[in-house]
């Protein structure tokens, strides 16, 4: 049985097990549970805020969270968690282990800012553009909720606050390093910034986000020039989608993600850029099975220009969050009185190195609504240089995701 069977095999088991679960009546210990997290979540909301300002307003760059994971163990050691730093870089593992047997689940955070290359419009210093600061806020907040809660806890709960998610290199060096043999968790769980209305959550069952692929041709000549920013402009013209510029665009984005098998069922996304003879270009596809073709495009146009197409690697995996986990999730919040939107598609315009740890064990991939009443759309979408999530959303993850972790947890 190859790894991606036998991770297909462990998540369909999940699946069946969930739904039988769904169906469940909520017992009075799960209520009790529910209201005792949202008494801890009101009791320290206004603590998580200032923690997230903080964060916002000191961003490093992918590598570079030296100051913020620093901050993210002292808060989990204040917590009574036992806390290992430098997992894969700048990574933060906290384990909380309940009082009670159950099983080993985990919840990833992602710490690091955009740096300026990769926010809509450019930039000069990094900034928290994506909302990895409200993301690392979330999981330091469940992290204290469920530690006050620990003598009713079932199982273990492993907090995995990642380094250099923008430049898709803080989850591999993390399971390089570990993580996931040495705390062994069944599954993982995590949430993203996303466009929806603050108090929305967005779950994605079967799709995600996709992979991406990079390579390069060099031209040689007097015009080398010339000639690689038209061949730059050709592969460029391989994109059947374009980023989005405007509000409209943003509105239309939105539409296009809960729209099954709408503009957004396949795409390819291209960038390439001209620097002298040398053309360098990236792409995202979905389905992953057209990086073929593309690749196949992008060398012919190469080869009319009498070059080679160098590509150094294999396409960066896309992100695919699988269905059963998805569904459960979904249903679980509904069943909590939290509203939920199916999102169909995948965004073509970001990945998430996320995708690394769902090769690995099965698990969920959770849009947190951050927008604000109101606001214009544009505040809602990341790598805007206009993002500016409602805080409110900080609250709304952490009780949703305390609740979800401890049910998973005493499954």
């Amino acid at each position: 049985m190859t790894p991606r069977s036998k991770n297909l095999s462990r998540r369909v088991l999940l699946g069946s097990t969930a739904i039988v679960a769904s169906v469940s009546i909520p017992t009075a210990a799960q209520a009790s549970s529910s209201n005792s997290i949202d008494a801890e979540v009101q009791a320290i909301e206004a603590d998580l805020i200032a923690f997230r300002r903080d964060l916002n307003a000191n961003p490093e760059g992918p590598g570079q969270e030296a100051r913020t994971s620093a901050k993210v163990a002292e808060a989990l050691r204040a917590a009574g968690l036992e806390v290992t730093t430098g997992v894969g870089g700048y990574g933060v593992v906290g384990v909380l282990r309940g009082r009670h047997r159950g099983r080993t689940v985990a919840y990833r955070a992602d710490m690091d800012a955009v740096p300026p290359v990769d926010q809509i419009g450019g930039g000069t210093a990094p900034k928290h553009l994506c909302g990895h600061d409200i993301h690392t806020t979330v999981g330091v907040g469940i992290a204290q909720v469920l530690a006050r809660l620990r003598r009713k806890l079932h199982g273990t709960v492993v907090f995995v606050f990642q380094p250099a998610e923008e430049s898709l290199a803080g989850a591999r060096a993390m399971i390089e390093d570990g993580v996931l043999a040495q705390t062994d968790p069944e599954e993982i769980h995590a949430l993203h910034c996303g466009l929806l209305p603050v108090g929305v959550f967005g779950v994605n069952p079967g799709s995600g986000l996709p992979g991406q692929d990079r390579g390069s041709v060099s031209l040689t000549g007097d015009d080398a020039a010339e000639r690689a920013a038209q061949l730059a402009a050709e592969i460029g013209a391989l994109g059947t989608v374009a980023q989005p510029q405007s509000p409209a665009d943003l509105e239309q984005l939105l539409v296009d993600l809960q729209t099954e098998d709408g503009p957004l069922a396949s795409f390819v996304f291209t960038r390439a850029f001209a620097d002298g003879g040398e053309v360098r270009f990236s792409s995202r596809c979905w389905p992953e099975e057209r990086y073929t073709e593309v690749r196949a495009d992008i060398d012919r146009l190469a080869q009319s220009y009498g070059a080679t197409a160098v590509f150094p690697n294999d396409p960066f995996p896309a992100m695919v969050c699988p269905a059963p986990e998805a569904n459960e999730l979904k249903r679980f919040l509904r069943r909590g009185g939290v509203e939920t939107e199916v999102v169909r598609a995948a965004v073509p315009f970001s990945g998430e190195d996320f995708a690394l740890f769902l090769d690995e064990i099965p698990g969920t991939y959770t849009y947190l609504g951050v927008r604000s009443p109101g606001a214009d759309v544009t505040t809602g979408y990341p790598h805007f240089p206009t993002f500016a999530p409602d805080e409110a959303a900080i609250g709304h993850g952490v009780r949703a995701m305390s609740k979800w972790l401890v049910e998973r947890a005493g499954c």
